[in-house]
């Protein structure tokens, strides 16, 4: 029975540790794309003058090796930096700059459009 038991509360709780890594590695993912740009940049251009550096020696693969290793890298950190805020504890909802994530409908602004002097009185 007290195996029954501890087997129950485990299943909800690898269910909140799975969602919680999949919305950081789509978070981190999503940051690191739209503000982490200059840093890609700087990263293919490393890897275009490694690649060349290394032509001379891997004459087949050296582009291979290092396109497949700067990806690598990068999945790598953001998987790694993804398990270690999920097992830290830190949920994406509690985090305050990331309010894309949070209910639009607990925002605290309402939006005005232009018509709306014109049109919201009017009842249909």
């Amino acid at each position: 029975m007290a195996l029954a038991e501890t087997q129950s509360f485990s299943k909800p709780s690898f269910l909140l540790l799975a969602k919680s890594f999949l919305i950081w590695s789509f978070t981190l993912i999503v940051c690191f794309l739209v503000v982490g740009f200059p840093l890609i940049a700087l990263m293919a251009t490393i890897g275009a003058l490694l690649a060349i550096a290394l032509q001379s020696v891997l004459p087949i693969s050296a582009v291979l090796l290092v396109a497949g290793s700067l990806i690598g890298a990068n999945v790598l950190a953001i998987f790694a930096g993804a398990a270690i805020l999920t097992f830290k504890g830190i949920h994406p909802h509690e985090v305050t700059w990331l309010s894309w994530l949070n209910d639009p409908a607990k925002s605290l602004h309402t939006s005005i459009y232009a018509a709306c002097p014109l049109t919201c009185d009017m009842k249909y």
